[in-house]
């Protein structure tokens, strides 16, 4: 009876945790869907006295905005492309070859990421200038291609460390030679970390604002640098229809991921040896 009574309090905890961790997670998304189909709300009101479409059809029918969405999509797959093919034989020396400082060089991807991102812009600017750079397509792909070396680099590593050297020796036994190898054992084995590398890589380009607003305005616009426009010029709904908008390819893309990856190898894929 006691042991009964234990698991019931354990569930029980157990369940009101997982209620408040859906509600921390789930309520602002709930919340900004809510926004972006009302057509009136007012505090105090719990909910909107109203619905309205006026704010989708003003975003949709917008062609700079139109233009800013075709932009950005064009980017992320141009910036996941090109770190695919730049990151990944650097990932795989990592994994695979043993070289002087090879954990500091490692790390230093991270330095991107480890100071506030607008100094980095800011310094980079100072060399985009130098270079002609400022104010162009390829000066805000290179923008972005800073940001996603670290998650181009250590996910795939990571996802070539756990492919077994054995597997690779037992096919370069059977007579395969290296470039066979890789192509048809190692790469094959190693995908679900690039996948997971290249949606966060895709994702971190599309929501990319800072850098693009320095490095491309007034010519190039994106996504995330018009949405400020937005919320500084329209109502908040109109800011959360185009949040909505924003959100939407990450969720898609994670789901997709999910089905066709797994968890297990989404944690393969980010652990580091």
């Amino acid at each position: 009876m006691w042991y009964f009574r234990t698991l019931r309090k354990r569930r029980i905890i157990e369940f009101i945790g997982l209620s408040i961790f859906l509600l921390f997670f789930f309520g602002p998304l709930l919340n900004l869907v809510l926004l972006a189909f009302s057509g009136k709300w007012e505090h105090p009101d719990k909910w909107p006295s109203t619905w309205s479409l006026e704010w989708w059809s003003y975003v949709l029918q917008d062609e700079s905005i139109l233009r800013a969405m075709g932009l950005s999509f064009l980017i992320a797959s141009l910036v996941t492309l090109i770190s695919l093919i730049i990151c990944l034989p650097a990932a795989y020396a990592f994994a695979r070859i043993s070289f002087p400082l090879r954990r500091f060089f490692l790390f230093s991807f991270l330095l991107t990421n480890a100071f506030p991102k607008m100094g980095l812009y800011v310094a980079i600017a100072v060399l985009f200038y130098q270079f002609n750079l400022m104010n162009t397509f390829t000066g805000i792909i290179l923008i972005h291609l800073i940001n996603t070396l670290m998650f181009m680099t250590w996910i795939p590593s990571a996802a070539f460390e756990n492919v077994h050297r054995s597997q690779e020796e037992s096919a370069r036994d059977a007579g395969a030679s290296p470039l066979r190898v890789f192509w048809h054992i190692t790469l094959p084995m190693a995908k679900p970390g690039i996948i997971v590398a290249s949606v966060f890589t895709f994702l971190n380009s599309l929501d990319e604002a800072e850098g693009t607003f320095l490095v491309g305005i007034p010519d190039f616009q994106t996504m995330p640098v018009i949405m400020y426009t937005i919320i500084a010029d329209y109502p908040s709904t109109a800011g959360a229809v185009f949040s909505v908008i924003l959100t939407l390819p990450t969720i898609i893309l994670l789901m997709a991921a999910r089905k066709f990856v797994g968890a297990d190898s989404f944690a393969d894929g980010l652990r580091m040896k």
